[in-house]
């Protein structure tokens, strides 16, 4: 399940950094009993769309877009409650209204933009990780494992788990992005994936985004 929230107009200037709140906002809203804590993430967390920049901040003069994805269980009930319990995120803005996202329909194998930067990491064998960008071809192995790994996870299998996830190294503004959180930096690809695989797969994929973090909000797909 995907929904779509918008936004009313900032009153103070949003920090470049600001990924964090959200996920802290996220997480208030559905509460302590929310399944997705602790545990793999099977959810996408967008990133505020809409801004303007000046003087060093964002701004939401119209307003903002935030999108958010479920798989396996519907949150709608909490989420709804504490939207209304809790309408305000920062900066001033709160939430006008939710609508849900209906799936599209895609051929496989389809282009999906990123929404937020994708985050692929290689695991060393002294447990150190490596940051691997769009212009790396084993970053589509590590996207490719990780899809197929959540795909199991939520109960997947047989030709569901060949899917296929490859950055589109033809697009020409590709570019990295250096992402803080509390404290951590994060470098991601600004740049769209192609995933092939059964519909269902390439679904799932929508609704949980691709890449490692998805739940502190990278690897969100349009």
């Amino acid at each position: 399940m995907r929904f779509r929230l918008h936004l009313s107009p900032n009153t103070s200037p949003v920090p470049f950094n600001h990924v964090h709140r959200l996920l802290g906002v996220l997480h208030k809203w559905l509460g302590p009993s929310n399944p997705e804590h602790n545990a793999m993430s099977l959810y996408s967390m967008g990133w505020l769309k809409g801004a303007e920049t000046r003087n060093g901040a964002l701004h939401f003069p119209h307003g903002a877009t935030w999108t958010l994805g479920f798989w396996g269980y519907d949150p709608t009930r909490r989420l709804t409650e504490g939207i209304l319990s809790v309408p305000e995120l920062f900066s001033g803005m709160r939430v006008r209204t939710l609508e849900t996202v209906p799936f599209p329909t895609w051929k496989s194998p389809h282009t999906f933009r990123a929404a937020s930067p994708v985050i692929a990491r290689r695991h060393r064998p002294d447990h150190s990780q490596e940051y691997l960008l769009w212009d790396d071809p084993r970053a589509d192995e590590v996207l490719t494992q990780t899809l197929r790994k959540k795909l199991a996870a939520a109960g997947f299998a047989g030709e569901h788990l060949n899917a296929e996830v490859s950055f589109d190294r033809s697009y020409r503004k590709a570019h990295p992005k250096l992402t803080t959180i509390k404290g951590i930096h994060h470098k991601g690809s600004l740049c769209p994936v192609t995933i092939a695989g059964t519909p269902e797969a390439l679904a799932f994929a929508w609704t949980v985004g691709v890449g490692e973090l998805t739940g502190s909000g990278f690897g969100a797909l349009h």
